[in-house]
């Protein structure tokens, strides 16, 4: 059980699966038959014996109740996390009390919260050390940062001539180069030290082979990069909180420091991306009291969720610090001061008119954004020949659903919770529709249904 005497709800539990293999996986071990001597403490501990492969059970613990969010442990070979095995010890944990009653944490689970609290410890031990030592080496620090801003701008210069060259040959050059001229361009931003306008550059490659209608996209695509280019080459001009953002996208690194927000903050979604050399994991927090909308990142090595991971629908009282640049939702969690917990707290909703001119407010501040984050009040998933679309029963404009919105097994889940009645859905507003990410039902009791 949690501090607050609570336990989670399956959907809960499944939105912390890496992947929805992971979710099929802990699925089948949310049955009393494969584990043995399971249990769970007033202290927010649930432990429990596997039955495997092998001869000897998997010794599987979870601290549900640690203020810096879930963490586990598992004997198992598993490189997922949480792996299977906790998957189906909290869902198992969640819908049947019976089966993981109260009781005393073994030993082996003891002697992991231990080593779990010890270093705990020693890392506030070291990071009050190193907030109360001064910086010896701030005047170096600026002189790397004005060597770095030399490289990104020589190479900004280099990127406006090649797209220069480009649109003076013609965009059918670019079908004709194949991939291998963007990824020798993105290796020179790599060079000068700019991985925001690397990963642009990746991106135009993919255009030429994306079928029907590529000249535009591409077309669009350059102006937004040469945009980006000229925005760092003017940044002195431009307002502080627009230079920041250039900063941000061209890919230098900033740090959080906006002044703390204290609040209750409800996880509204988590999802993640991954390449072949990181995985992404994207938290979308919603301020109870401050109303503000949050975005934590958080990295994992390729092949590794990254650690932190909040159950959506949760919440939980913490320090958030934003990250500077204008419009910018990213922010720092800071202190947390209680383990997330249900709660009956839903971010207020607006129409489908209102969340597309909410984007295009945002645009001003950030011409480079895809999509923003908006909360749609009753509204109905219909659909609109082979998609779909979210529609208001009082408005006459309905926003369409994103290709990959539709071909997401959470779309059969908001039109399952939907039933054709309204519902509140919270997802991304972009030029390329909505992608629906969390769902509630018309009944104010009723419990959030994570969709990605």
């Amino acid at each position: 059980m949690t501090q607050q005497g609570v336990r989670w709800t399956a959907e809960q539990v499944l939105a912390l699966a890496p992947d929805a293999a992971s979710r099929k996986a802990g699925s089948k071990l949310a049955a009393a038959g494969p584990w043995s001597q399971a249990g769970t403490s007033d202290e927010g501990t649930v432990w429990g014996l596997c039955k495997g492969s092998g001869s000897k059970p998997y010794q599987t613990v979870v601290d549900v109740a640690d203020s810096s969010g879930p963490a586990y442990k598992c004997s198992c070979p598993s490189r997922k996390f949480p792996c299977k095995h906790a998957l189906g010890l909290l869902l198992l944990w969640a819908g049947d009390a019976g089966a993981v009653p109260p009781g005393q944490a073994p030993d082996w689970a003891e002697q992991w919260l231990e080593g779990r609290r010890r270093r705990a410890a020693e890392r506030t031990t070291r990071t009050g050390a190193a907030s109360g030592a001064t910086s010896a080496d701030a005047e170096a620090a600026r002189r790397r940062a004005e060597r770095r801003a030399e490289r990104v701008t020589a190479g900004a210069t280099e990127l406006e001539q090649r797209l220069t060259d480009l649109l003076r040959g013609g965009l059918a050059a670019a079908e004709q180069a194949g991939y291998g001229l963007w990824e020798e361009t993105a290796a020179r931003m790599v060079d000068a030290q700019a991985p925001g306008l690397a990963a642009r550059v990746r991106e135009l490659g993919a255009i030429p082979g994306s079928g029907a209608g590529w000249p535009v996209r591409l077309l669009e695509e350059c102006a937004l990069l040469h945009l980006l280019d000229q925005g760092w080459l003017r940044r002195e001009s431009l307002p502080e909180g627009l230079a920041a953002t250039v900063r941000s996208r061209v890919g230098l690194p900033g740090s959080a420091d906006g002044p703390p927000v204290r609040d209750r903050w409800l996880a509204l979604a988590q999802y993640d991306t991954s390449d072949s050399r990181l995985t992404t994991r994207r938290i979308w927090l919603h301020g109870a009291e401050s109303g503000r909308t949050a975005l934590l990142l958080s990295y994992g090595a390729a092949g590794r969720a990254p650690e932190l991971s909040l159950p959506v629908g949760l919440v939980f009282e913490a320090e958030v610090s934003a990250y500077p640049g204008g419009g910018q939702l990213r922010a720092a969690l800071g202190q947390r001061f209680t383990a997330p917990a249900p709660a009956d707290i839903r971010p207020p909703g607006i129409t489908p008119a209102e969340a597309a001119a909410r984007y295009g407010e945002a645009l001003r501040d950030d011409p480079w954004l895809d999509s923003y984050p908006v909360t749609l009040a009753r509204v109905i998933p219909t659909p609109d020949g082979d998609s779909w679309q979210l529609a208001h029963p009082e408005s006459d404009l309905a926003l369409p659903l994103t290709p990959s919105a539709r071909s997401r097994p959470g779309l059969w889940r908001l039109v399952a919770l939907s039933g054709g009645a309204p519902v509140t859905v919270f997802g991304e507003c972009g030029h390329r529709g909505f992608t629906p990410m969390t769902a509630w039902p018309e009944d104010p009791t009723g419990q959030a249904v994570a969709l990605c």
